[in-house]
């Protein structure tokens, strides 16, 4: 088997997010995949700050929470991030994590070391995402690419995504029919 982490991007403790990749990566517990959680609300990560001292040695010169990600992020077989949609695009808290991976970026690209041992494992990626917006084929575009880059990153293969529309309040999720389902099954079916 294998461990799946779970980025839950959030500000809102329980929300609608929360409850749909808790469901995901039950279902890939199910399956017998290791399973962690990490809330980027809960960490105090700072922007980027360009220095570029990433391109010369693979490691980023800020020491905050990210710290405790970096590890996790590598080690993971699969990545799922879970995010409202915040102006077409990822809370703050979870593109804080992304933009902070500018070091793996320059550790992988430019200075050309692997994030992973050779193990000719596919490693993937899944996106979970909420809109407070009516369904429109554009409101979910802005997350979709960062999230790709993201886990292009990452050396991992962006292979799929439930995304619902009209999710504003908390709890909102819960009057989607079958939309917690819907997540089980996706995890489930996303380590199978």
């Amino acid at each position: 088997m294998g461990k799946v982490l779970g980025l839950a991007g959030s500000p809102r403790k329980g929300g609608n997010t929360d409850l749909l990749i808790l469901e995901f990566l039950r279902g890939a517990a199910s399956k017998g995949y290791e399973t962690e959680i990490i809330f980027a609300r809960e960490l105090k990560i700072s922007p980027c700050s360009e220095c570029n001292t990433c391109f010369k040695t693979g490691e980023c010169v800020v020491r905050d929470d990210m710290d405790k990600l970096y590890k996790p992020l590598v080690e993971a077989d699969h990545v799922v991030v879970a995010t409202p949609t915040f102006f077409m695009g990822p809370t703050a808290q979870i593109k804080a994590v992304i933009d902070r991976c500018q070091a793996l970026w320059a550790k992988q690209y430019i200075l050309k070391f692997p994030l992973r041992d050779e193990d000719k494992k596919i490693h993937k990626g899944f996106l979970i995402a909420t809109a407070a917006l009516p369904k429109g084929e554009k409101v979910f575009q802005g997350t979709i690419a960062i999230v790709q880059a993201f886990f292009y990153t990452l050396g991992i293969k962006y292979s799929g995504e439930l995304l619902f529309y009209g999710v504003e309040e908390k709890g909102n999720i819960l009057t989607h029919k079958g939309a917690v389902e819907e997540a089980f099954l996706a995890g489930h079916r996303f380590v199978s």
